[in-house]
């Protein structure tokens, strides 16, 4: 027999166990035929893997999401991933927006408090921008990676063990039809009873191969139980990745907003526009702090008319500092809260200004930043 004769045969065999099995297949759908059932410790295996793969997929590709809303910037990914090429460097949103802040800060002057305040709210979205990566990049690997290996992996060996108890399942109820047609045509003479024999025979032989596949399909699915608890431990890890990311942010924002505390609120001060009053910029902190939700203007109204007194007179009086004032200009003179100052009028001077000293230092100072003390 030449390889020719040889594939010819197997060919003719494989197209006749098809066809076996397809016409098993149609007369189960019809009700023509029996189907051996699986046992219920398996069907529950086969629905549990089912379930676990459906759900992963979802999880896997929500969180995709979350890390790179960008559907394009997903799809490149996946295709430099899939061509074994590192995708190139690009600046994720925090990053680019820190990139801006800094540009227009540089641009309106680091000297004018807008502009220092715009460049340090650049450079804190860009280390967020940085603590963004390392969050992607840790997920990927902990999380990400393990749930793909999985539906790519271990689901798709399911998968086609599956297919073949499958088949064996159809292989073996299609001898069984072929027996008992034997037994009848049997019972009518019809036939030799050889082909009783041969059609037990085929029954045992596939029942084997049957029993065999349902225990290597049964094993298979046994290890969805060690599946959900590496799972878990990688769903550990991705928390820890995002707690570490939020504390990160959090940090990061608290410490901007310290920064920020000591900047004039308006614009018409980052101008040098000294002849307008800024108004001072309260912080939440400060606020919970002082456990008093009261606007600096209450406490400015209440000293009205001590400022008053002190501008229509030539004396000076002692002030506390409320909040933080960086100068706007070298007529002005920066404020720390809490100290204690000298302040007095001069003839000409903005009524919303008086001039301020501590030590040998002297400059302008708001009066809203300002409580006379007696």
């Amino acid at each position: 027999m030449n390889i020719m004769d040889f594939n010819v045969k197997k060919f003719a065999a494989d197209a006749g166990t098809f066809l076996s099995r397809a016409v098993q297949f149609t007369e189960e759908k019809l009700g023509q035929a029996e189907k051996t059932e699986l046992d219920a410790h398996l069907e529950n295996l086969l629905s549990k893997a089912e379930c676990t793969k459906l759900w992963t997929e979802k999880i896997m590709k929500q969180t995709e999401v979350l890390l790179q809303p960008n559907p394009n910037a997903r799809i490149e990914e996946f295709v430099y991933e899939k061509l074994d090429r590192k995708a190139p460097s690009r600046m994720n949103n925090p990053e680019l927006l820190g990139q801006y802040m800094i540009d227009a800060g540089n641009e309106f002057g680091p000297g004018t408090a807008y502009g220092n305040a715009l460049i340090k709210c650049g450079e804190t979205q860009k280390r967020i921008g940085t603590a963004d990566r390392e969050l992607i990049q840790t997920s990927a690997i902990n999380f990400l990676t393990p749930l793909r290996n999985f539906i790519e992996g271990d689901y798709k060996t399911i998968t086609k063990e599956r297919k073949l108890l499958q088949n064996k399942r159809l292989d073996l109820d299609a001898a069984k039809t072929r027996l008992k047609k034997a037994k009848v045509a049997e019972a009518r003479a019809a036939i030799w009873a050889e082909e009783v024999t041969k059609s037990e025979q085929e029954v045992r032989i596939t029942q084997s191969e049957f029993d065999r596949q349902a225990e290597i399909t049964r094993l298979l699915l046994e290890g969805i139980s060690s599946t959900h608890a590496h799972h878990l431990r990688c769903l550990n890890d991705f928390v820890e990745a995002q707690m570490t990311y939020y504390a990160q942010c959090y940090q990061y924002m608290l410490d901007l907003q310290k920064q920020l505390g000591s900047f004039p609120s308006t614009f018409l001060s980052n101008n040098n526009q000294s002849s307008s009053t800024p108004a001072p910029s309260v912080s939440a902190s400060s606020v919970l702090a002082s456990g008093s939700a009261s606007l600096p203007s209450v406490s400015n109204s209440v000293n009205t008319s001590g400022f008053s007194e002190l501008k229509a007179s030539s004396g000076s009086r002692k002030a506390r500092v409320l909040y933080d004032y960086d100068a706007a200009n070298s007529s002005e003179l920066s404020l720390l809260a809490d100290e204690v100052i000298t302040v007095y009028s001069v003839p000409g001077m903005d009524s919303d200004w008086l001039m301020g000293e501590r030590g040998n230092q002297k400059g302008k100072v708001p009066i809203t930043y300002l409580e006379l003390l007696n």
